[in-house]
């Protein structure tokens, strides 16, 4: 089928009559053919006018084009409907993953970031109170004790905070929060092993290294805090 619509060509309707064709072929051929007007010919309008009015004054030739214009006008529309139908999922899935998305980083945040940093803020922050008491007696049974049962708690809140930590996988958006806060619990991890080795021999150069360690942890942590800021 010409890629023209023959009716539109002879600027009649589909419903119009072989009379009602040809009485239009006429009109269009004076306006257009070289030998009737010189001044509105048109070579190719002439050509396109020849054309449709082969297809329509045969009636069989009609009826098979009328068809492959049904034919058309149907898969235009199936064509049109399932672009518009793609459109409308592919938007809807887009809604649905940005959902799911910011419910998966609501989550995390509710259920690993704030208990994970709220622990975190608790042994960073007492390590140096707990190392001023020490200081008045580092020998002392008693102030040893005290500092031992505090490693033990800081110890204990560590173990839960990991825990959390590792309880839900954290959302790519927040990765760069979760990898300081992973290292930021390792390396209390490290200071407290450190930590623990001074009842042993008294020995300063562990509560140095200790001390170091919270430092770097407590610089991660405010990176995962910045991060997710």
């Amino acid at each position: 089928m010409s890629e023209s619509n023959h009716y539109q060509t002879l600027n009649v309707t589909h419903n119009a009559t072989q009379a009602e064709i040809k009485q239009a072929y006429r009109r269009l051929v004076k306006i257009f053919h070289p030998d009737t007007n010189q001044d509105t010919a048109n070579h190719d309008k002439i050509i396109l006018i020849n054309a449709a009015y082969e297809v329509l004054s045969d009636t069989q030739r009609r009826i098979n084009y009328d068809q492959e214009l049904r034919l058309s006008s149907q898969k235009f529309h199936y064509s049109r409907q399932e672009r518009t139908v793609s459109a409308q999922q592919s938007y809807h899935k887009k809604r649905k993953i940005a959902k799911d998305t910011d419910e998966k980083v609501e989550e995390w945040m509710r259920v690993i970031y704030k208990p994970v940093n709220r622990i975190l803020c608790v042994i960073l922050n007492s390590l140096e109170e707990e190392i001023e008491d020490l200081a008045a007696d580092p020998f002392d049974d008693e102030l040893i004790e005290e500092f031992q049962e505090y490693l033990t708690a800081c110890r204990d809140d560590l173990k839960k905070a990991q825990n959390i930590f590792r309880s839900l996988p954290n959302p790519p958006s927040l990765a760069k929060a979760a990898a300081h806060l992973y290292y930021s619990l390792g390396q209390v991890a490290d200071g407290l092993q450190e930590l623990e080795y001074f009842p042993l021999n008294y020995d300063d150069r562990y509560l140095h290294t200790g001390q170091e360690m919270f430092r770097i942890a407590m610089r991660l942590h405010c990176e995962a805090q910045e991060s997710v800021s």
